[in-house]
């Protein structure tokens, strides 16, 4: 999906409307489709300007959505869970089925991540800091840093 045209287009275009052009005039000097100078004088007639629509779908209406809780307990009783023994424990409370990877995605758009267990061949031992196991919650930004949430590179 392409990106909305710049505001500040639309605002040159405002412009040529208020100035008594029709859409398709404007849209022809700004070397848009004629389509497009229809959509937004109408846009400006009903509400005074020709904002961007919001693109992507909707928040909150995937079908795991719903199963965030359950999703939290679950983590919370065991943080060293796999995303396959998640898909299954969701069927088998919800009848609701989901792919691994689908489930993933998902806790990684809530700020879930897997940490490394430190001491294995591929990561250095931490000195001095006690490192999370599991699924855990990061922070919303990835410039603060909770205690015991780092990510071992």
């Amino acid at each position: 999906m392409s990106a909305p045209l710049p505001e500040a287009l639309r605002a040159r275009f405002q412009r040529y409307i208020e100035e008594g052009l029709s859409g398709r005039a404007a849209a022809s000097r700004l070397k848009l489709s004629p389509a497009t100078g229809a959509r937004w004088a109408l846009a400006i007639r009903r509400t005074g300007r020709a904002e961007a629509a919001r693109q992507g779908r909707p928040k909150g209406k995937g079908k795991l959505d719903p199963h965030l809780g359950f999703f939290a307990e679950i983590i919370a009783q065991d943080g060293d869970i796999t995303m396959p023994e998640l898909s299954a424990a969701l069927f088998d409370a919800t009848r609701v089925q989901a792919h691994p990877n689908a489930i993933g995605k998902f806790l990684r758009k809530l700020g879930y991540t897997y940490k490394k267990i430190t001491g294995c061949h591929r990561t250095p031992p931490c000195e001095g800091k006690a490192t999370a196991r599991g699924l855990v919650q990061a922070p919303h930004s990835s410039r603060i840093e909770a205690p015991g949430t780092r990510c071992l590179y």
